[in-house]
């Protein structure tokens, strides 16, 4: 699932070479590389190094590297420059009307997952270190992120929880959707944050999992089998049929589209499904430890 769900977009390219190369795009969007892609291509057809171009617009050559690679988002005078230089062909300035900065919040890895589940026309997540960030607190997810190392600043804190506020979104506004988590036990007793931000976990994950589209079952911690001990997998199904898993680690995560593996995760995740607690009991056992409190 996703722990650490990325770092806020850098800042914009400096105006001119003398001002320095600025800081560079964090994780790149699709439309950063496929500008500095034209960019490229349009510059090896004219025949020039990086270092010359640099010299027509101005640029240094590690600036021009850059925008080739997608690191940078180029300022207004780089793309005007860099049409002039290039064949005036126009394909700059229309290009560099669709570009973006990586998405705020949302780590590299996460994003194309992202984008993904937001037309899935179902959703199963099966986790084991964390409450899945769909039905996280906002105290809950801030203490995750005040636990990240290296320490986060203030304004990526606050990127990183706005995204993942963001992302439950779609839980509110797809009544229809089926949303399926299945949790180890043990997620839950664990006081991230302490007793009141726990307390407060645990209201809102019932709270959120009381529609009839959401179905939450806890994974006992006195299980003898286990359908998936290889770490937590989220699977979803796309308005065309095909079905898709994500699985992360430190600091990667995996698209996985493969027709065989997909099966596999799904038959895991469904001898695992067999072997929690249905969803009453998991309610009730969410609700037994509410009132330890």
């Amino acid at each position: 699932m996703d722990i650490v769900e990325g770092e806020a977009a850098g800042s914009t390219e400096a105006r001119t070479a003398q001002a320095g190369e600025g800081e560079r795009e964090p994780h790149p969007s699709d439309s950063l590389r496929t500008f500095g892609a034209v960019v490229q291509a349009l510059r090896e057809h004219a025949g020039l190094s990086r270092a010359e171009l640099g010299d027509l617009v101005q640029y240094s050559k590690h600036t021009v590297e850059s925008v080739e690679l997608g690191r940078r988002m180029p300022d207004e005078e780089f793309v005007e420059r860099a049409e002039g230089a290039l064949g005036n062909t126009g394909a700059l300035r229309k290009a560099a009307c669709h570009l973006s900065r990586g998405e705020v919040g949302l780590a590299a890895w996460f994003r194309r997952w992202a984008r993904l589940e937001r037309k899935a026309v179902s959703l199963c997540t099966y986790e084991c270190r964390l409450v899945p960030g769909l039905l996280q607190s906002e105290a809950y997810a801030r203490a995750v992120f005040d636990n990240s190392i290296p320490l986060l600043t203030d304004e990526k804190t606050e990127d990183q929880l706005n995204a993942r506020m963001e992302r439950q979104r779609m839980m509110r506004e797809r009544p229809t959707v089926p949303f399926s988590f299945i949790v180890e036990e043990h997620v839950f007793r664990r006081r991230l944050g302490g007793a009141e931000v726990h307390a407060s976990m645990l209201d809102h994950v019932l709270e959120v999992t009381a529609p009839r589209n959401v179905t939450l079952q806890v994974v006992p911690m006195d299980l003898e089998f286990h359908g998936c001990l290889d770490g937590p997998v989220q699977l979803l199904e796309t308005p065309d049929g095909r079905r898709l898993g994500y699985s992360e680690g430190q600091q990667n995560g995996r698209l996985i589209s493969g027709p065989k593996e997909v099966s596999l995760l799904c038959r895991r995740c469904e001898t695992l499904r067999s072997q929690a607690l249905n969803p009453k009991e998991s309610r009730d056992l969410l609700e037994r430890l509410r009132g330890e409190l």
